[in-house]
């Protein structure tokens, strides 16, 4: 027998730029991201396809003329079309018709590997734009415009890109790093008040098994974060997206080919709820929920200390999420797919392997566990729906 044995490694480089007003014509973020590798052989002009989140454009329907503006006074970057608006939310992500409609977008316009396509919106737009850019002559320059706290402190700084299929998040997708991202802290101004939340719940998340000191920062501001003051809100993005992006590089599985994902604490229970509560749920309202659980979980079987675990689901409280929906109630059973406990099932399906999930040991210290226990997840689910009924909160 003959071997040839194959073996090369691939370096990854991409900026996290933070500004304000990235459309403004004085503004050179963009132009310069496209233009930072210009050449003899590979110059400007350079196509460029934008697509916008239809939410966004709602609440800023200024932002396509400003996108065109942005173009005309930089004569490096060819705009092949008006921008595409397309729907945000997890809608977006269900089929594969928005991902062939970009792709179809590439196409017509003769896009190549070295053009560009701009997507701004949330978590949901990113992924599904970045896996039609990805797979489209496998692979065209991506850079990201997040426009929620959530896709700019956690899920539009990442190397992932998907849509859901067969029931199941994010069951396809790529592992393609961005060409940029581009936070534009202007876009937060119009969120809503459930999406200025959500995304804290990832904060809270990466706080909780990283670093102690953020969480105490999370915690000494947790009013004026739910007041929407600015400052603490830029704070908070920076450190989270600064500690994802920190594991991504560092934590020495970028791509995943493991069966641990330490940065998915929570999310378990997280994706399923999303799921049985057909999306009312917010993504980082789920993921708080999918918090409080495991750290009850990790108080319950003693690993975490009763005072950090009370610390944990006050500050969740003070940041204004409920933390117990009626759904946690339905039937348990990992062989239900409308179950919560089924999220097990499709977790351990989803990373392949042994099943791994993280609990916690104390704030800012998590553990990797390989079996949850059914009894306790339900005795976990009783302590949220007592605690909510006692203190008279609503559920989402």
């Amino acid at each position: 027998m003959e071997t040839i044995h194959q073996e090369f490694q691939v370096a990854y480089r991409y900026p996290v730029y933070f500004t304000e007003g990235v459309f403004e014509s004085s503004n050179p973020v963009l132009v310069s991201t496209i233009c930072a590798d210009d050449d003899a052989e590979n110059s400007g002009p350079h196509k460029l396809l934008c697509v916008l989140d239809e939410g966004v454009c709602q609440s800023r329907p200024e932002l396509p003329q400003q996108v065109e503006a942005y173009c005309r006074a930089h004569p490096d970057l060819t705009l092949v079309r008006p921008p595409m608006m397309v729907p945000g939310g997890e809608s977006v992500k269900n089929s594969s018709d928005y991902v062939e409609l970009v792709q179809e977008a590439i196409s017509e316009f003769g896009l190549c590997r070295h053009s560009y396509i701009v997507v701004a919106g949330g978590g949901a737009l990113l992924d599904m734009v970045g896996y039609a850019a990805a797979t489209a002559h496998r692979g065209v320059r991506l850079i990201r415009l997040p426009t929620t706290v959530l896709a700019q402190n956690d899920s539009g700084v990442g190397v992932k890109n998907s849509i859901n299929a067969f029931g199941k998040k994010n069951f396809l997708g790529t592992f393609v790093p961005p060409h940029a991202v581009i936070n534009d802290f202007d876009f937060l101004h119009s969120l809503s008040d459930r999406d200025w939340r959500s995304g804290m719940a990832e904060a809270v998340k990466v706080a909780l098994i990283k670093d102690a000191a953020f969480f105490e920062f999370l915690e000494q501001h947790a009013k004026a974060l739910a007041n929407r003051e600015p400052a603490p809100m830029r704070k908070l993005i920076h450190r989270c997206a600064e500690l994802h992006l920190k594991h991504i590089g560092t934590a020495g599985d970028p791509f995943e080919k493991g069966s641990s994902r330490p940065l998915d604490f929570g999310h378990w229970s997280a994706h399923k709820l999303e799921q049985i509560t057909q999306f009312r749920l917010r993504h980082g309202e789920a993921v708080a929920i999918g918090i409080a659980l495991d750290t009850t979980y990790s108080r319950l079987t003693g690993m975490l200390p009763e005072a950090d675990w009370r610390r944990t689901l006050d500050l969740l409280e003070a940041l204004g999420f409920a933390l117990y929906v009626p759904e946690l109630d339905g039937p348990l059973s990992r062989c239900d797919p409308d179950s919560l406990l089924h999220g097990l099932t499709e977790f351990r399906e989803h990373l392949g392997g042994r099943m791994t999930v993280m609990l916690l040991a104390a704030i800012g210290r998590g553990v990797e566990t390989h079996y949850l226990e059914d009894e306790i997840i339900r005795n976990c689910i009783a302590e949220l729906a007592s605690a909510a009924t006692a203190a008279g909160r609503r559920a989402v």
